[in-house]
């Protein structure tokens, strides 16, 4: 798929390293670069075995070292539901809400969960690897970008750029991995639009930076996005340059 705007080069956008170098025109060089994650029947890297919460892990995949995460890699049982390698535990429930205290109850915490509708997974490895490590899209179910409140500002307007949806950024409760890994795959298995904001959860907070989200965006929806990219107000416009500027500052 090639892409033309006035003025610009053609540009393969369906093409990782295409993409990072828009990328980069459009948000600076200080701006970190996302993860691509998907599924696969072999790990792309070994992978230590992670206790607590699987966040702690993936600043490996955010300094260039790409991870692969498993049922076994995986030492959290909420971890290892919302990635799809197991059923609900039956604690879920009452920890989430009699001892986090997230949800008022446990049936609430339930019936979240169900709603959710998560598949488990037919292939036993979860893998995140820095887009400039990737040598394909290929397989991709998302793209995960930590992001601070002006870089929010850029990648909430690319995704409302072509989307007059009132559902096209949604921000909902859930664990980290819920919100970065279950809503994102299945919103890409039904070909959907929206793009979700994450880690809110306050067991997720310590392992990522203080000014810090999460912006997932399903890989159905990084097609159309990245065909209207240099078309938005991220290429060629005033107020963006300024809020630029201060990200490279």
């Amino acid at each position: 798929m090639q892409h033309k705007t006035l003025h610009t080069p053609i540009y393969d956008m369906t093409n990782v390293q295409d993409f990072i170098r828009n990328y980069r025109e459009a948000f600076g060089c200080k701006a970190p670069l996302p993860l691509l994650f998907g599924y696969s029947d072999q790990p792309i890297a070994p992978t230590a075995k992670i206790g607590g919460c699987f966040f702690k892990g993936l600043d490996e995949a955010r300094h260039g070292v790409p991870v692969s995460l498993s049922a076994e890699v995986i030492g959290c049982g909420g971890g290892k539901l919302y990635t799809g390698f197991a059923d609900m535990p039956e604690y879920v429930p009452t920890f989430v809400s009699l001892k986090e205290k997230y949800k008022k109850t446990p049936e609430m915490v339930k019936e979240y969960v169900d709603n959710l509708q998560i598949k488990r997974s037919d292939k036993p490895y979860l893998n995140f690897i820095r887009a400039d490590k990737a040598e394909t899209f290929d397989g991709v179910e998302g793209i995960l970008f930590y992001a601070t409140p002006d870089m929010l500002s850029g990648l909430c307007g690319w995704a409302y750029f072509d989307c007059n949806a009132t559902d096209a950024v949604v921000s909902m409760f859930g664990s980290g991995c819920s919100t970065v890994v279950s809503m994102t795959v299945a919103e890409n298995a039904r070909g959907g639009h929206r793009c979700f904001l994450g880690l809110f959860d306050p067991s997720v907070r310590p392992w990522v930076g203080r000014d810090e989200l999460s912006f997932t965006i399903p890989f159905s929806r990084f097609v159309t996005m990245m065909d209207t990219m240099r078309d938005c107000f991220l290429f060629d416009s005033h107020a963006w340059q300024k809020v630029k500027a201060r990200m490279e500052e």
